[in-house]
């Protein structure tokens, strides 16, 4: 019976263990390797849906103290730092608070003049190529916006969405200079978004604030069932953007 009761007490502190190594492991990967993230709004639009679900790589611009959970090791600057580019989709720490997560393609990189000038983004004094794709109609409401393919300085493509009426402080803005360690960022959504060009609220992202580089979806839902209707859960997910990576 000793023997028995022995045996079981082995068996439970195997599943503890086990579990600990899957928890230690889960957290080593979401550190180093990839974080995953969720959309919910529409800023990103039409790059991002909201309900897509996505992997960051964190070992994309090197570590942080934001790239550790609640940031429990504080240090500054960062560490095997990979470079940024223009037209990356990254994650990066609000800089008003150092918390807040928020998602936006960078498109000024450090020391560069940005200004959106009737509703076209100018890099460096010259307004960057886009081409007219389409009219779009805005889920969830009845107003329409244009979409263009935007070409940056370094070849990047990308679908941006724009309205037609130009917009206070969105579509005309002041000249922004971008300073040393820090990046440009605007959603792709251009006047549907809270980026950079809301120097109170958001600003220039700081160099150690950024997270990581957006990869792929892995996941991506329309809201359209709730929990409880299992019989709709097949006919909620966007089966197409799965595993789709990100441009």
């Amino acid at each position: 019976m000793a023997k028995a009761n022995k045996s079981a007490g082995e068996g439970i502190w195997d599943t503890i263990r086990t579990i600990v190594y899957a928890v230690l492991i889960a957290l080593t990967l979401r550190t180093f390797a990839y974080e995953p993230f969720n959309i919910p709004s529409g800023s990103m639009l039409p790059t991002l849906l909201i309900g897509d679900y996505l992997f960051v790589s964190k070992f994309s611009y090197g570590y942080s103290r934001h790239s550790l959970p609640w940031g429990i090791i504080p240090f500054e600057g960062r560490v095997f730092g990979g470079e940024v580019e223009r037209g990356d989709v990254a994650v990066f720490k609000l800089p008003a608070d150092n918390r807040t997560d928020y998602i936006k393609r960078i498109v000024g990189l450090p020391g560069d003049r940005i200004q959106v000038v009737n509703g076209v983004l100018n890099i460096n004094g010259t307004p960057v190529k886009r081409e007219r794709v389409a009219e779009s109609v805005v889920p969830g409401t009845a107003g329409t916006v244009t979409e263009y393919i935007e070409t940056l300085p370094n070849g990047r493509r990308h679908l941006i969405w724009e309205r037609s009426d130009d917009m206070p402080f969105v579509d005309n803005t002041p000249l922004y200079l971008v300073p040393e360690g820090h990046y440009f960022a605007m959603g792709d959504n251009r006047d549907s978004s809270q980026d950079s060009r809301a120097q109170r609220q958001v600003g220039f992202i700081p160099r150690e604030n950024l997270v990581g580089r957006a990869e792929f979806l892995f996941f991506s839902y329309d809201g359209s069932a709730r929990l409880w209707e299992v019989w709709k859960w097949p006919f909620a997910i966007r089966w197409g953007r799965l595993f789709d990576g990100i441009q």
